[in-house]
C-alpha cells in the first residue's frame, strides 16, 4: 500500500503558524471519572522549519545564476564633474551611498579604477540581464560567477530609460540560468527574496515582502511601474534579482530611498524581458511615439476643461510633423482613452505608448470642448532624447534663460537627483533670470506651483506674466541642494 503525504506550502504553514488557536469543538458527555481529551498542539517548530526550508531552496537554486559584475570606468568619465574630494564626502554624507553611486555616475576612483554591481544569467547562451547605470561608462566588463569563474564580457545594449543593459559571455560549458516569472500578477504581502554582491559582499540573501506594485514618480527612469519591497538592498545589489519562494525572477533591484528604511526598488521582471528581447535582437530599444508634450491635470485645470482630475492628461503641445498632428491632436485636448485602456496620469499614457509598434493605427479618446471625440493615430518611432529636445524646442531664450529638456544623462553630469523639468545651460548677465539668482547647471522643477518637463510649458506660463509679476520657480541645484527663487517679468 502506497502512503501519500501531504505537504503544505511554505506560506500555507507560516499561516497556520501564525492564526490564533481555532475555538474548541463543543464538548460531548464523557464517564465521570474520566479526564477530558485535549487537541494535539501544532508543531510550531516543524511548521518554521518548512518556511526555513524554503528559503533555503530558493537560495540553492538561484544563487549560481547571480553574478559579480565588475566594471572598469573610463578615466573621463571618472573625472567628468568631479566633485573635490572635500565636497564629495559632504554629497556622500548628504546623499548616502546608493544615491550618491546612482546621481554622480555609480563612480570608480577618480583615475579610472572598477566599480561594482550584480547580475543575473536569464539565457543559456550567455546573456546577462543588469542595471544601465552599473555599466554605463565601462571601458571593460568582468563577471565573476558563485564557483569563482570569471569571464569577460561584452556590453550587448542598455536602455537609460528603464535602466536595464544586458551583457553577454562566452563559456565552453553550460551556465547556470534563473527562471523568470510573471511580474504582473504579484500581490502585496508575497515574500521576496533579494540576492546580490551588497558592498562586495558576494551572494548576499535578504528576504521581505512586496511592500507596492506599480510605483512611480520615484525619478530613478523615464519608465517606471516598480516593485517596492522591504527586503534588504544595498549599494552593490543593483542589477541583481528580486525573486518569490518559488526561486523565480520577478524584478531587477535597482534602487533604495537611503533616507529610510525598508524601501528598495526593482523592475517588474514583465517590463525587463521586454526590453532585454529587444536589446538582443536589435541592440537598442523601439518604442511607440506620440509627438505631443503633456502635462497632468491639476483641479484647477480639471475643472476649466471640465473633466475629472484623474480622467486624462492635458495636451500642452502637438509637435510639428508629428503623428499627434496627423492625427488632428490639438492644444487643450484631453487625452482619456488610448487604445482601449482608460488613461489616468503621464506615466500611465507613457508606458501604454511606448508599448506600441511603430507604425501601427491605434484608438485614442479625447475630450474636446467638454465633448468626446474619438481619433485614430499612427503612432511614430519614439526620437533619441537629442532628438526630442531639439524638436520641443531647446535652446531657446526665456527672460535670459537658455533651457532644455532634462535627461537622465544631463541630470547625472550636473550632479541632479531629479529625472523631470528643465535644464537651465545659459544665463543672460543682467537678465530676470540672472536678477533671480538662476545659474547654468541648475534645473527648473517647477514654475508658479506647476511640474514643467518641456520648453513649450515653460513659455507658457512666463508669457502669462504681466510686467513685473513675480513667480516662484522651485529649482535643484548640483548635490541635490532645492530652493525657491523669485522671477520677475521685466517692466517696459
Amino acid at each position: 500500500m502506497t502512503i501519500r503525504r501531504r505537504v503544505l506550502s511554505p506560506a500555507l504553514l507560516l499561516a497556520t503558524l501564525l492564526l490564533p488557536t481555532a475555538p474548541a469543538a463543543v464538548a460531548q458527555p464523557r464517564a465521570p471519572g474520566r479526564p477530558a481529551a485535549t487537541a494535539p498542539a501544532p508543531d510550531s517548530k516543524a511548521l518554521l522549519r518548512a518556511l526555513e526550508d524554503a528559503f533555503v531552496s530558493v537560495a540553492d537554486r538561484a544563487t549560481p545564476s547571480v553574478v559579480n559584475v565588475s566594471v572598469k570606468v573610463k578615466p573621463e568619465a571618472a573625472q567628468e564633474g568631479a566633485p573635490s574630494p572635500e565636497m564629495e564626502e559632504r554629497f556622500r554624507e548628504f546623499f548616502g551611498p546608493e544615491l550618491f553611486e546612482r546621481f554622480f555616475g555609480h563612480r570608480a576612483p577618480r583615475d579610472g579604477g572598477r566599480a561594482a554591481g550584480s547580475g543575473v544569467i536569464v539565457d543559456p547562451r550567455g546573456y546577462i540581464l543588469t542595471n544601465n547605470h552599473v555599466v554605463e561608462n565601462a571601458s571593460a566588463i568582468e563577471v565573476r560567477l558563485s564557483d569563482g569563474r570569471k569571464f569577460p564580457a561584452s556590453l550587448v545594449g542598455r536602455d537609460a530609460r528603464t535602466d536595464l543593459a544586458v551583457l553577454k559571455v562566452e563559456s565552453p560549458a553550460p551556465l547556470p540560468v534563473a527562471d523568470l516569472g510573471d511580474s504582473d500578477t504579484l500581490r502585496v504581502g508575497q515574500w521576496a527574496i533579494a540576492i546580490g554582491n551588497p558592498f562586495g559582499l558576494d551572494r548576499t540573501v535578504t528576504a521581505g515582502i512586496i511592500s507596492a506594485t506599480g510605483r512611480t514618480h520615484v525619478g530613478v527612469a523615464t519608465y517606471e511601474a516598480f516593485i517596492q519591497t522591504d527586503a534588504s538592498i544595498n549599494p552593490g545589489n543593483s542589477g541583481g534579482p528580486l525573486l518569490n519562494l518559488d526561486g523565480r525572477v520577478i524584478g531587477i533591484n535597482t534602487a533604495i530611498v537611503s533616507s529610510g528604511q525598508g524601501i528598495g526598488f526593482a523592475i517588474p521582471i514583465t517590463m525587463a524581458r521586454d526590453i532585454m528581447t529587444q536589446l538582443i535582437a536589435r541592440g537598442r530599444v523601439v518604442r511607440g511615439w506620440l509627438g505631443v508634450v503633456i502635462q497632468d491635470l491639476t483641479p484647477e485645470l480639471a475643472a476649466g476643461f471640465g473633466v475629472k482630475e484623474d480622467a486624462g492628461v492635458l495636451v500642452a503641445e502637438v509637435m510639428k510633423d508629428g503623428p499627434a498632428e496627423a492625427a488632428g491632436l490639438k492644444p487643450g485636448d484631453v487625452i482619456t482613452g488610448f487604445a482601449g485602456s482608460t488613461i489616468k496620469d503621464v506615466t500611465d499614457l507613457q508606458k501604454r505608448v511606448a508599448a506600441v509598434e511603430p507604425g501601427r493605427p491605434t484608438p485614442i479618446m479625447v475630450m474636446r470642448d467638454h465633448a468626446p471625440l474619438a481619433l485614430s493615430v499612427k503612432v511614430g518611432e519614439q526620437p533619441t532624447d537629442e532628438a526630442m529636445a531639439a524638436a520641443e524646442g531647446g535652446g531657446e531664450d526665456v527672460l535670459g534663460l537658455t533651457v532644455e529638456p532634462l535627461t537622465p544623462e544631463t541630470a547625472r553630469q550636473n550632479h541632479l537627483s531629479v529625472r523631470s523639468g528643465l535644464l537651465v545651460t545659459e544665463v543672460a548677465p543682467g537678465s530676470p533670470g540672472a536678477e533671480a539668482g538662476i545659474k547654468p547647471g541648475d534645473a527648473i522643477v517647477e514654475v508658479n506651483r506647476r511640474p514643467v518637463a518641456d520648453v513649450a510649458a515653460f513659455k507658457q506660463i512666463v508669457s502669462a506674466l504681466k510686467p513685473g509679476e513675480s513667480i516662484p520657480v522651485y529649482l535643484q541645484r548640483g548635490g541635490g541642494r532645492n530652493e525657491y527663487v523669485m522671477l520677475t517679468a521685466p517692466r517696459p
